[in-house]
C-alpha cells in the first residue's frame, strides 16, 4: 500500500522566502498550550501559514476552526473509507481532478464535473466529503501553492441534482471554505452554466462572503473562461493539453485507493477533543449557526 508522498519541508522554505522557520516555532509554540488541538507536522503548519499569508495570529485562528469544523460537521468529515459503497458511489458519478498544468499565473486547477445525469443515487454531502479528500492529498504531496483554482463544469448537472441540495450541509461547506480551509483561493469558475443557475445561487450566495462572490465566475461556455484558466492547462475534450479526463480520472482515483490509510488516520488523530479546549467547548450550532430542521431545497 502506498504512503502519501507529502512534500519536502526544506523545499517549501525555498520556494518562498517570506516563510520563515521562526514563525513555523512561534505556532508550534502555541499549540502545544491548545491541549484541545491534534499534533500536527511542520508541513501542516505550514500551509496554514502560507494560506494566510504568514501572518501568526490569523494561522492560529484557521488551524482552530479547521480541526473545529472536521469535528462538528461528520457527513463531511467522518466516514472518509476509500473502499465504502458511499465513496465508491459518487466516484461512479463525478470527476474530480487537479490538473497538471497551472495557470498563467501559477495557480493549481482543480476540475470537477459530472459524467452520469442521472441523479437518483447523488448526494451532495458524498461529493463534496470526496472533494475535501482530494485536497487534502493535493496539497500534502504538492506543498504550499501560489493560489488554487476550482473549476466545476456544469454540463450533465440536472434540477434533479440540484434537489440534493440542503441548506445545513451549503452553510457548513461555506463556512469552511472560509473560514478554515488553508487555501488561497484565487477562482471560483462555473463552466456551461446550466439555465437555473439563478437557483443554485439563491441558494448559496447567502452564505458566500464578498471575497468569495468577488471571486465567483460564471461561462456560457469555455471560451470566456480562459483569462483565467488558460485553454493548454485544460482537460483534452476542452481543447486543453491536461490529458483526457477519464485516464486523468482513472490515475487519480488509483492514487487515492492507494493511500488510502492517510484518510483513516487522520480521520482518527486531527480532530479536536472538545473536553480539553480551554474555556467553554464549543458546539456545532454555535460553529454554523443555528441548523433548525432543514430539509432538501423544494423548487417549483
Amino acid at each position: 500500500m502506498g504512503k502519501l508522498q507529502v512534500a519536502d519541508v526544506e523545499n517549501e522554505y525555498k520556494k518562498f522566502p517570506d516563510l520563515k522557520r521562526e514563525d513555523v516555532q512561534k505556532i508550534r509554540e502555541w499549540m502545544e498550550k491548545q491541549p484541545h488541538l491534534p499534533k500536527i507536522s511542520d508541513l501542516e503548519i505550514i500551509l496554514f501559514l502560507h494560506s494566510n499569508y504568514h501572518r501568526v495570529e490569523s494561522t492560529k485562528a484557521t488551524i482552530d476552526a479547521f480541526y473545529t469544523c472536521r469535528t462538528h460537521a461528520p457527513e463531511l468529515f467522518s466516514d472518509r473509507d476509500m473502499m465504502s459503497n458511499e465513496l465508491k458511489n459518487i466516484m461512479s458519478l463525478i470527476v474530480i481532478v487537479p490538473l497538471s498544468i497551472p495557470t498563467q499565473d501559477k495557480y493549481t486547477v482543480i476540475y470537477g464535473k459530472v459524467i452520469n445525469s442521472d441523479s437518483t443515487h447523488f448526494s451532495f454531502e458524498s461529493a463534496l466529503k470526496f472533494l475535501t479528500m482530494i485536497a487534502d492529498v493535493v496539497q500534502r504531496e504538492s506543498g504550499a501553492v501560489h493560489g488554487y483554482t476550482f473549476v466545476l463544469d456544469m454540463e450533465g448537472v440536472t434540477m434533479g441534482h440540484v434537489t440534493k441540495l440542503s441548506i445545513s450541509t451549503v452553510k457548513k461547506f461555506l463556512h469552511f471554505l472560509q473560514e478554515a480551509m488553508p487555501v488561497r483561493l484565487k477562482g471560483l469558475h462555473l463552466t456551461n452554466v446550466v439555465p437555473f443557475i439563478d437557483k443554485i445561487l439563491m441558494l448559496i450566495k447567502p452564505f458566500m462572503k464578498k471575497e468569495l462572490l468577488d471571486i465567483l465566475h460564471l461561462h456560457s461556455t469555455a471560451e470566456s473562461l480562459y483569462p483565467f484558466v488558460q485553454k493548454e492547462c485544460l482537460t483534452n475534450e476542452l481543447g486543453g493539453k491536461a490529458g483526457s479526463l477519464m485516464e486523468l480520472r482513472g490515475r487519480y482515483y488509483q492514487r487515492l485507493m492507494e493511500v488510502k490509510d492517510y484518510f483513516l488516520d487522520e480521520e482518527k488523530t486531527r480532530r479536536v477533543d472538545e473536553g480539553k479546549r480551554p474555556g467553554k467547548p464549543k458546539t456545532a450550532g454555535e460553529i454554523f449557526g443555528v441548523e433548525g430542521n432543514f430539509r432538501k431545497l423544494d423548487i417549483d
